[in-house]
């Protein structure tokens, strides 16, 4: 298998106003009294490392003390706001066990761990810079999937829920191994549907570290769903391998996996039912997902380059004409979102 490589860096993009106010009409803004930068002001760090000495990429960061009590106090207030609508009665009860900064990828979070000392149980959230694309990323997951996303933004501040699950890369490389011939084959079936999502959203660069395996029991057995993490690369990369999951070497053991346990006819079947749960998603959610789209088509999430070269090689993927009159990336995944729901219509 050959590895897709994305060759440089991803800028950041602004909010337009468009889509400020579809974030509004959506209930996705809020006020914080602190933002990204003000987590910047720390003043010592230490490397966390894994269960084998291996380098995470994340630090524990420390604030001096008068920082610090600030910081506690309104990190507990965005808790609060992401989980219980600004309920501040359970501050007696909560403490930020940690503030870790990832020296990793493109958006540079910082993740923080909240404590119920009553019970000991502990939730993360993330502080993140925003970017467009990433925020694109996030609601075409919530409107088109069955997960749904919490995340809330303050001018320059995106904070999102934690998503649970195991990350993929350990997953294949500690568990995967451990899994029932059964267990494997449904392994296998999500994740062609978990492939098939992504190219009709154009979400890009799903290696295995940037999307979580999600163990879920039911009665006598356990099923598995895979869920992105990484919204970074929504509709920007002109590669259309870029969004095909399938063709990175991170992703071997799935697609071998798929190989071993799915029939052809099988496969097929399986992106079939990504394609009608689409499609009754966006019809149960029409009015959003237009708005986004009037949004997304109106916005410059990608160099005029990737554009190009994207749409030519959509349509030579699909045959789809309505790619020749696309002028920006939204315009391409609203005709692949209108052709997939034309498709759905006629088979029904």
């Amino acid at each position: 298998m050959e590895d897709v490589v994305i060759k440089l860096k991803k800028p950041f993009y602004p909010i337009t106003t468009l889509l400020y106010e579809y974030l509004q009409v959506n209930g996705r803004l809020a006020k914080l009294d602190i933002g990204y930068s003000d987590l910047l002001r720390f003043k010592d760090s230490s490397a966390i490392r894994d269960k084998n000495g291996k380098d995470t990429l994340w630090l524990n960061v420390f604030y001096s003390p008068a920082d610090y009590a600030e910081l506690e106090l309104n990190l507990k207030k965005i808790y609060t706001l992401l989980h219980s609508d600004g309920d501040e009665s359970s501050f007696p009860y909560l403490t930020i066990d940690s503030i870790q900064f990832c020296t990793f990828g493109n958006s540079k979070p910082f993740r923080i761990r909240v404590r119920n000392i009553l019970n000991d149980n502990h939730t993360n959230y993330y502080i993140k810079r925003v970017d467009a694309s990433r925020l694109y990323g996030l609601e075409l997951e919530d409107i088109l999937s069955v997960n749904r996303i919490n995340f809330l933004l303050h001018q320059s501040t995106l904070v999102e829920e934690h998503i649970l699950g195991i990350p993929g890369d350990v997953f294949l490389a500690e568990q995967l191994h451990l899994c029932s011939d059964l267990e494997k084959a449904q392994i296998a079936k999500e994740y062609v549907k978990f492939n098939e999502r992504c190219f009709i959203g154009l979400l890009g660069d799903m290696r295995s570290y940037n999307y979580v395996v999600v163990p879920i029991h039911d009665f006598d057995q356990v099923v598995y769903r895979i869920r992105p993490i990484d919204f970074d690369q929504q509709s920007y990369e002109g590669n259309i391998q870029v969004y095909e999951t399938n063709l990175y070497k991170e992703n071997r053991a799935m697609v071998e996996l798929v190989e071993e346990k799915l029939q052809s006819n099988s496969i097929e079947q399986y992106k079939k039912e990504v394609r009608s749960g689409i499609v009754k998603r966006i019809l149960s959610d029409h009015e959003r997902f237009e708005h986004l789209m009037r949004v997304m088509k109106a916005d410059n999430i990608s160099p005029q380059k990737n554009f190009e070269l994207l749409k030519l090689s959509l349509k030579s993927k699909t045959y789809i004409n309505g790619f020749d009159f696309c002028k920006t990336m939204g315009d391409l995944l609203d005709v692949g979102f209108k052709f997939t729901i034309k498709n759905y219509r006629n088979s029904i």
